[in-house]
């Protein structure tokens, strides 16, 4: 498995996307709440922002917290994030994971979140398999050490396609 940054075209834009709540969306690359709680691959303190390389991505990875009712209830928004240096961003294989149950879905563990803090004190960008979707990247980075490597390129009030809700 391999960061599939070969099927973007070739001198095109690498993106990455994010959803939030509307009323955090100015902040979207503060890291507020990875910095308050802890997330997967940091500890709390470490201002990462987590983000993923599709749009659909960035949906399952908030609705597996949320749900998809949270979502459509409560104002979001879509944001797209351009990475000006690609070459800066590292990729942690799945063969690279001191241990591979960090990749399965459940509360993270001190030494995983360490890991995480590692990477990214040493990296700009850390691109990383999602544990929500197998097949699918997160692009991680905490804004002061990727500073200028990045822009914001859009945001968009995100509407869930009605189909995703649960029947009632």
């Amino acid at each position: 498995m391999t960061l599939p940054l070969s099927s973007f075209p070739i001198g095109g834009p690498l993106l990455g996307w994010r959803l939030d709540r509307d009323i955090h969306a100015p902040g979207w690359d503060s890291g507020e709440g990875a910095w308050r709680v802890g997330g997967r691959w940091n500890s709390p303190g470490v201002r990462a922002v987590y983000c993923s390389f599709d749009a659909a991505t960035a949906l399952i990875e908030v609705a597996v917290h949320k749900g998809f009712e949270t979502i459509d209830l409560v104002p979001h928004v879509l944001s797209c994030v351009e990475i000006l240096e690609p070459a800066s961003i590292f990729t942690v294989e799945p063969s690279g994971l001191p241990d591979p149950d960090w990749l399965v879905s459940g509360i993270p563990e001190a030494a995983q979140q360490k890991f995480g803090d590692e990477l990214l004190a040493r990296h700009k960008f850390v691109a990383i398999p999602s544990a929500v979707s197998r097949n699918s990247w997160n692009l991680l980075f905490v804004a002061d050490n990727a500073k200028g490597a990045y822009r914001l390129r859009s945001q968009e009030p995100y509407v869930l396609d009605k189909r995703l809700k649960r029947p009632r």
